[in-house]
């Protein structure tokens, strides 16, 4: 068995091999060659909620046993700590254990980057980050890897937090990335908007966003969380990594659903759907289209066995 950490799967799998690693997971999902049954999430005494997601992936198997605590955000401790287990599914002998939160940070910004090549317009330049963490650094490293990015504007709850996100991307990729003093300066003129955060309550309504965006809402992962507002849900065509589990955790969808502002038909379909050519992408240039992510254990696996076959060459 191997142990794999942060550091090696950081060298091993980088944003450009993951984005196509991700596609044809997510395709492998819709057309039965992958699986994955529902993950189970606790939430413990001390408000972190602890995950095991399990997934099929063909020649492997296994699960990602991971935390989430949002406390640690902005502190020295990371927010997501975990390992994947990866099983061979030859004999079913424990292959490795990968560390689960840099695959996660990676695979996630891999996922919304693989959604906004499909959906997003072709002459999207201006990307807007709501939260500066991980997950922003990830998001900015992949979209670029899709579309020619030009400027940045980011927005977090703590400034101080939105500077050292700003001046260590402009010393990475030479771009300018302006701190905003709200979420509505930050979009204002956004083509691709990412929202990576754990906010309860939603952070984009419809009168922010310009028609023709594209949302990639990522933060949140629970029935009674959002960070996308009703409104802009009904205006938008919306897509799920995974339609069935849209449909039981997404508060995106299950919030104005049960308002009744949405029918349940509103997700368009999955992105492998989209992929395999089940559903149908962006329609028109001035239509806003948002990639709800949950987060799923196939992408976790799929990393996993992607870390561990190259970390064996």
């Amino acid at each position: 068995m191997k142990i794999i950490e942060q550091e090696e799967v950081r060298k091993l799998l980088q944003p450009k091999d993951c984005i196509q690693l991700m596609a044809e997971a997510l395709k492998g999902l819709e057309s039965g060659e992958y699986a994955q049954p529902a993950r189970l999430i606790t939430v413990m005494p001390n408000t972190a909620k602890f995950g095991f997601m399990p997934a099929y992936v063909g020649d492997y198997f296994g699960a990602k046993v991971i935390s989430a605590f949002a406390p640690n955000m902005g502190t020295k401790y990371p927010s997501h700590i975990g390992y994947v287990m990866l099983f061979e599914s030859a004999h079913s002998t424990v292959a490795g254990m990968i560390e689960a939160g840099s695959i996660t940070e990676i695979r996630t910004g891999a996922v919304s980057a693989a959604a906004t090549d499909l959906l997003a317009r072709k002459d999207s330049h201006k990307l807007a980050l709501i939260g500066a963490g991980a997950q922003a650094r990830s998001h900015l490293a992949a979209i670029r890897e899709i579309r020619d990015i030009t400027s940045v504007t980011v927005y977090d709850l703590f400034p101080q937090a939105a500077e050292l996100f700003a001046k260590d991307m402009h010393e990475k990729y030479k771009i300018p990335v302006v701190v905003c003093s709200t979420v509505k300066e930050a979009v204002k003129d956004a083509d691709i908007i990412c929202t990576v955060t754990p906010s309860k309550e939603p952070l984009l309504t419809k009168e922010m966003v310009k028609p023709g965006t594209h949302i990639n809402a990522v933060g949140t992962f629970t029935p009674t969380t959002r960070e996308v507002s009703s409104d802009l849900v009904a205006a938008a065509r919306l897509y799920s990594d995974q339609t069935e589990a849209a449909k039981r955790e997404s508060g995106e969808y299950l919030i104005p659903l049960k308002e009744g502002l949405i029918k349940e038909d509103h997700i368009v379909g999955s992105i492998g759907e989209v992929l395999l050519g089940k559903a149908q992408g962006r329609t028109a240039d001035d239509e806003i289209t948002i990639f709800d992510a949950l987060g799923l254990a196939i992408e976790d696996v799929a990393s996993a066995k992607y870390v561990y076959e190259r970390a064996a060459l």
